[in-house]
């Protein structure tokens, strides 16, 4: 009942919504009033409580390469019943080094990453796995697990073509790495030049953080029991096991509800105040995290306990469609790891370790780079990404293209 009772909550609330947005547009902002100020305010509070569950736009349609400006266009390359591989186009003379960037599959859309793919896309030649929400996927469209996810990776590569890149955020670097080992081992020849894991969990033994602690509070059998729902009658995905994209929101806003009170606050103060570019700020970065897509159950399910839980990779036990993942096949890509220093979601030294892992690189292939004060969402996007880590991922990409 659990997906039933947040729908019959939505439900309620898209009137009262609704109404706040009618009387916040009547109302207006008034400098030389305080009341209809306050007022105002708190009814684009109001209007602005809900979730969406539509993928936010990129918008991104023009970049400067060089010193003129071109066009970008978004392309599907390859779709598939669960993701799309998108393709930011552009009309550029001179190639650019192709990379996949690998979004996170955690209760939010691909945009998430959308600062870092701004950032990349003068001097790259960018693709990115846009996932799709799964409760629009069709029970007839099959289970999607975490060897799924490898697999979608892999075809995704190949469709990029040989002498690719790949650069994956958070979640997916454990299934990047995968990846990259599985194509080393079979001789693919679109095994990427280099690869980039940017504050990813490879190892969760190493700094615990409480997002580790949760993933182990309980066995895998409670998160089945208590976090798997059903997707209601009216979507696509009807019927479909998943693990809800608003049931991993509240569970990382919980972690750090504070903050996000303050954000809140700060926000209601900017309204009445006009203080409009410190409130567009705000609302940007809430209009992306209160937009969430729901996970299969047996690929939530899987990550928690192999990654989380039974720490497969790093224990040298963790397969890929029954056959062992071996990193240490992989010889000819370079490897970047990325961290930051204030990360509470992916502490320090679970991403680095990759490099153990990656035993057949000569020491020349590897290289680390951590960032001090920055967390988790700093790593990847920010003025410290953009002028700090940026150009260390450049290089790499660089160096090995």
């Amino acid at each position: 009942m659990l997906y039933q009772a947040y729908q019959a909550h939505s439900d309620i609330m898209v009137p009262v919504r609704a109404l706040a947005g009618l009387a916040m547009a009547a109302s207006g902002w008034r400098p030389d009033h305080k009341v209809l100020r306050n007022l105002t305010a708190a009814y684009e509070l109001i209007a602005r409580s809900g979730l969406t569950h539509q993928r936010p736009p990129f918008g991104i349609d023009r970049v400067t390469v060089g010193n003129r400006e071109v066009e970008v266009t978004e392309e599907a390359t390859l779709k598939t019943p669960f993701a799309t591989l998108l393709h930011f186009k552009k009309d550029v003379a001179q190639a650019q080094p192709r990379v996949l960037l690998v979004a996170p599959l955690s209760g939010h859309f691909a945009t998430l990453l959308r600062s870092t793919v701004r950032t990349m896309l003068p001097e790259h030649d960018v693709y990115i796995t846009d996932w799709h929400n799964a409760r629009e996927v069709p029970t007839r469209e099959g289970r999607f697990g975490f060897d799924d996810y490898t697999e979608h990776l892999i075809r995704f590569l190949e469709a990029i073509g040989p002498g690719a890149h790949m650069l994956a955020v958070c979640q997916p670097c454990v299934a990047a790495l995968v990846a990259a080992a599985v194509m080393a081992q079979n001789h693919n020849p679109a095994v990427p030049h280099s690869m980039t894991l940017m504050a990813g969990p490879i190892d969760c033994r190493v700094n615990p953080t409480k997002v580790n602690d949760l993933a182990n509070s309980k066995p895998i059998e409670w998160f089945e029991q208590h976090l798997i729902a059903r997707v209601p009658f009216r979507y696509d995905g009807a019927f479909r096991r998943v693990y809800p994209g608003f049931v991993q929101l509240a569970a990382f806003m919980s972690m750090n509800i504070e903050r996000h009170v303050k954000a809140h606050r700060e926000l209601y103060d900017s309204l009445v105040n006009g203080d409009l570019a410190k409130a567009k700020a705000t609302k940007d970065f809430y209009d992306e995290y209160f937009a969430v897509l729901d996970l299969t159950a047996e690929f939530y399910l899987e990550t928690v306990r192999l990654v989380f839980q039974e720490y497969a990779l790093p224990l040298g036990r963790l397969t890929f469609r029954g056959e062992p993942v071996e990193p240490k096949a992989i010889r000819r890509t370079m490897l970047l790891t990325v961290e930051g220093e204030k990360d509470d979601i992916c502490a320090m030294g679970q991403t680095v370790a990759a490099h153990d892992l990656c035993s057949g690189l000569r020491p020349y292939l590897k290289r680390h780079h951590m960032q001090p004060g920055v967390g988790h969402y700093g790593v990847f996007s920010g003025k410290r990404w953009e002028g700090l880590i940026y150009p260390q991922v450049k290089n790499v990409i660089l160096a090995s293209d």
